[in-house]
């Protein structure tokens, strides 16, 4: 067989061609979960705890029985029948509330009726007698020795293979504790010529996908079909079998266009509770958060990062010491798995041989935290890097120079065990610093800042499967189930499989998911649909390719290595054969098509995560800041983020995820914190959650693009979207020290944070800034 990547359409490769679904989404033809109607299909809603933490004493819900045009009314002591947890590292999230209400806006009651009206009425009719129980509200209140313990320690989840290793102390609300080791922390602290010992914070943050969470669901003979925008449908799959005793073949998962992910589309509570209305009633039931229950179902997790450095008199970092811990909320959801990922990344991309870190996730009476772009990585990187800058302060440094000094080099290793580093970080940053104007002197109160990031990319321990079909009429369809999330991954996935086929990418469809049908797929996330999911679709086609040559070189009289593919056809001693004769051929004028199969499989190294990175994701980032000293108010004249995608298979979408990263985390750095008043979300809607707005982009907002090769994927590719996010904060904060002399710590920067550091500042001892 051919190698893949010696396609003979191998020229589209790195072009940016139109996406797939652009038409849809601009005329409105795009249809997402709160778009479909099921035949027959009834609406649900969810009662939800006025309380953060409170005993349920008693539910009277016989009044919304029998109000007009109810099906059903469901509560947790209705779901003996069935396992009612869920969750994706421990099976510790009930459905609908069992004896306990750990958050404010936790599900309760769940109430399925002709229409949505109805059922709303019929809630309000549902009486529930709390207990009020002691409030967790922080990190640090959870660690009291006094604090209530939230959990029992519950199963396992059987969703991913790197959760058994999981140590919760659920008697001190620790829901995991990672541990990472190397070389001598203590001997090279001893013999430091240095030592910087910082605190820094960050709060909660919600993704406020536009979409708001939902699904719908038909249980119905044994079978189990539900439409839901998830990222993890085979995931979903699995969970709801094993929910309900129903062998995976039964369960069908069908994912339509998603509004919108981030990281909070991943189990989707909408799902069990609309599956088990439907369960009871018979009949599909949709069940549609709002925009605030969908704030109060997911979130990124707070955080406080203690980061001690070790240092040399030249600026070479020979030690580092961390404690993190990680506001996790209500249930484990991926807060262990996040804290894992935080703890083994905050060495950052640098060459440090000693180090020590201990990463905990804590439970408080918050919204559960779950995935987020960067999946713990910005958290880690905002103290790292704002880190580096005080360094280089007070060793009197450029912050280039100390970073060029100490960066990871290709081929490096991160860790033992692990996947050398496969970019070129000096290259990068020289990139963006020249393109940023590092050396450029600048105006009387403008500052410029860096930040660099490396992250193991692809998940841990990942598998994805493709099919390729090639049609009588030289069309081909790939059937995969990564979710397009807004990120254009089935237009890259067809731009891959053309190139292979030799076909024009307008004449290949990329199917979406749908568990009964598509073939399975991990998960989308961890930026690995590109490289990990497209390796297999490059494989596949590369393999239906392999038969097209075959079949046309026995036909032609030719061997099969004469044989090349071209404009959807191949060509051997000045005969051509459209792609149709081929098949007719093949298949003796009966019809028929070319199918074919490709696997990714994880890779086989262990490390301290329990699986090797399948790439390294990179992330920089340069701002040029003012700072009102009158007001606070942080001014952005530019950004550049940088990546490298290892080959850009379409370079337009590289750069729109990466400027959509950028956008998304100047919210975090500037403006955005899920606030809370004793347990209670108070800005959970859009009217009072500030989100980062067009009209908060600099004038000048660049993505830059390396291609370094290296990658697992197709040509070389890896992923990208992420990378660009994890940077923003500390280089705006570096930006901002550079411009005022005034170092910020915890986020976000907002004006009367600036305000008060600078108050402070000159109260202290006025510093003018570097001015860099």
């Amino acid at each position: 067989m051919n190698e893949p990547g010696r396609g003979d359409g191998r020229s589209i490769i790195g072009r940016s061609l139109e996406r797939q679904d652009a038409r849809d989404k601009v005329t409105g033809r795009a249809r997402y979960t709160v778009d479909l109607a099921v035949p027959g299909m009834i609406e649900g809603k969810v009662l939800r705890s006025p309380y953060p933490h409170a005993r349920i004493m008693s539910i009277d819900t016989s009044k919304a029985a029998r109000h007009p045009g109810v099906l059903a009314v469901l509560t947790g002591a209705d779901l003996t029948d069935i396992d009612p947890y869920f969750g994706q590292a421990v099976r510790d999230q009930p459905v609908l509330a069992i004896e306990r209400v750990r958050f404010a806006g936790e599900p309760v009651v769940a109430v399925a009726a002709v229409d949505a009206l109805s059922a709303e009425e019929a809630l309000r009719r549902v009486s529930v007698e709390y207990a009020p129980l002691p409030v967790i509200r922080t990190i640090d209140e959870a660690l009291m020795p006094t604090a209530p313990q939230l959990h029992v320690d519950r199963p396992r989840s059987t969703l991913f293979p790197d959760v058994q290793d999981i140590k919760p102390d659920v008697t001190r609300n620790i829901c995991h504790h990672f541990a990472f080791r190397r070389g001598d922390a203590a001997r090279a602290f001893a013999q430091a010529d240095l030592v910087f010992d910082d605190t820094f914070t960050l709060p909660s943050v919600h993704h406020f996908p536009l979409e708001p969470l939902g699904a719908i669901a038909h249980h119905q003979g044994g079978e189990l079909t539900v439409w839901t925008g998830t990222q993890y449908p085979f995931a979903m799959r699995q969970a709801l079998a094993e929910m309900f005793g129903l062998p995976q073949s039964r369960v069908r998962i069908v994912v339509p266009y998603v509004g919108g992910a981030f990281g909070c589309r991943e189990l989707i509570p909408a799902a069990p509770i609309a599956s088990v209305l439907s369960r009871r009633c018979g009949v599909p039931v949709r069940v549609v958060f709002s925009s605030e229950e969908t704030a109060r179902t997911s979130s990124r997790n707070a955080g406080r990062v203690r980061i001690e450095t070790a240092v040399m008199k030249d600026g070479t970092l020979v030690g580092r010491r961390a404690e993190i811990h990680l506001d996790t909320g209500a249930y484990t959801d991926q807060g262990s798995r996040v804290s894992k990922k935080a703890g083994y990344r905050v060495v950052g991309p640098y060459r440090i041989p000693h180090v020590e870190v201990n990463s905990y996730a804590v439970f408080t009476n918050t919204v559960s935290a779950g995935s987020y772009r960067g999946f713990g990585t910005p958290e880690v990187c905002w103290a790292y890097e704002s880190q580096m800058d005080i360094i280089a302060a007070r060793l009197g440094m450029d912050p280039l120079e100390l970073r060029m000094k100490n960066l990871l080099k290709r081929n490096e290793e991160y860790a033992q065990g692990d996947r050398p580093i496969d970019s070129d970080l000096d290259l990068a940053l020289e990139t963006i610093a020249k393109e940023v104007g590092w050396h450029v002197t600048r105006e009387s109160g403008e500052g410029a800042g860096l930040a660099c990031a490396v992250k193991d990319g692809g998940g841990t321990r990942t598998s994805s499967t493709a099919i390729v079909r090639l049609h009588q009429d030289g069309s081909a369809t790939v059937l995969a189930s990564s979710a397009e999330i807004g990120q254009g991954v089935q237009s890259v996935l067809g731009q891959i499989a053309a190139a292979e086929l030799a076909l024009d990418p307008a004449r290949v469809s990329v199917t979406a998911p749908d568990t009964g049908v598509t073939p399975f797929d991990q998960r989308t996330n961890a930026s690995r649909a590109t490289s990990l999911l497209g390796h297999a679709v490059q494989e596949a086609a590369s393999r239906v390719a392999e038969q097209v040559r075959a079949i046309a070189g026995e036909a032609l009289g030719v061997s099969a290595e004469a044989c090349r593919l071209e404009n959807g056809g191949v060509i051997a001693n000045g005969q051509r054969l459209t792609f149709g004769q081929v098949i007719q051929r093949f298949f003796r004028d009966a019809g028929g098509e070319l199918i074919g199969h490709g696997y990714q499989r994880p890779a086989t190294g262990l490390n301290a995560l329990g699986a090797t990175a399948s790439f390294w994701e990179i992330g920089l980032g340069a701002a040029v800041v003012s700072v009102d000293r009158e007001t606070g108010a942080i001014t952005l004249h530019r950004y550049v983020s940088l990546s490298d995608p290892g080959r850009a298979i379409n370079p337009a979408g590289v750069e729109g995820q990466d400027l959509g990263g950028a956008m998304q985390g100047l919210g975090p750095a500037l403006f955005e914190a899920m606030v809370y008043d004793d347990g209670q979300l108070v800005n959970g809607s859009m009217i009072d959650y500030r989100l980062p707005l067009f009209s908060d982009l600099p004038p000048s907002f660049d993505a830059l693009i390396i291609e370094g090769g290296g990658g697992p994927g197709p040509h070389g590719a890896k992923g990208v979207a992420e990378g660009s996010i994890i940077t923003v904060a500390p280089a705006l904060a570096n930006a901002v020290f550079a411009a005022t002399g005034v170092r910020l710590r915890d986020l976000p920067m907002t004006p009367e944070r600036v305000w008060r550091a600078l108050r402070d500042a000159e109260s202290a001892s006025p510093k003018k800034g570097t001015g860099r």
